[in-house]
Order: C-alpha cells, then sequence, then structure tokens
C-alpha cells in the first residue's frame, strides 16, 4: 500500500506544541498516481516573508496546511527543537490554544522565521 507521511504540528496535552508523523493511505488513482481520499478545505492564503523574518511565539488560530513555495522556513518549539522546511515540503498546523485556555507565551504556540538569502513563500491551506 502507498502511504504519504503527514507531518503535523500539534498540541499536546500539556499545551506545549510538538511535531509527530502519521501515514495517510494513498487508496485511490492509478497504480502511476496513487491518491487519498478527498478531504475539504474552506480557502487558502499566500505569504511573503522577507529576509530576516521571524515571528513570537503564536498559535495556529485555525488548522490549516503550509506548503513551502520558495526559500525555506524554521518553526521553533518551546523544548528548543526546530525543524526546517524547504520548497515543495509542508506540514499541517494545528496547534492551537487548548480549549478553554487563554494563549500562555511561557507554554504554547510555536515560532517560525525565514532562513537563508531567499525570501519565504508560503501556501496556507485552510480546513
Amino acid at each position: 500500500m502507498s502511504t504519504f507521511t503527514k507531518v503535523i504540528l500539534y498540541t499536546d496535552q500539556d499545551g506545549y506544541a510538538r511535531f509527530r508523523e502519521e501515514q495517510v493511505a494513498l487508496l485511490e488513482g492509478t497504480p502511476q498516481a496513487r491518491l487519498s481520499a478527498l478531504h475539504p478545505a474552506s480557502g487558502y492564503q499566500l505569504r511573503h516573508s522577507p529576509v530576516g523574518f521571524r515571528s513570537e511565539f503564536h498559535c495556529t488560530t485555525s488548522p490549516q496546511w503550509t506548503v513551502i513555495l520558495a526559500g525555506q522556513m524554521e518553526i521553533g518549539l518551546r523544548d528548543g527543537s526546530s525543524r526546517i522546511f524547504g520548497p515543495g515540503e509542508h506540514f499541517f498546523s494545528n496547534d492551537l490554544v487548548p480549549e478553554g485556555e487563554t494563549f500562555n507565551p511561557e507554554v504554547h504556540g510555536h515560532w517560525s522565521r525565514q532562513v537563508g538569502e531567499e525570501p519565504l513563500q508560503t501556501l496556507f491551506l485552510k480546513v
């Protein structure tokens, strides 16, 4: 069976953002072009971030796929770990503030930044 690796940025039970990976089965299509089931989407946004961009810690406001179109994006977590995503790479951003809580900049969220000498261009596909 063919699968697609879905990298997920999520809020764990302790309120901290973490990465995990899960496999999405590609059960449709043809042997030459395997497809997953159709998933809903509500819209998209494009973003340009200049060289030197870096955000503060924040949470995703609604679940979304983040696809790197050009440049590189680094995502940093509270535990000091980070991952860099380049052109064509992607992750599912779902690190929401836990229900019933207020954003706590000492616990919740992640930061993002542009890496390297090329501006960062991203596609946010809202689900």
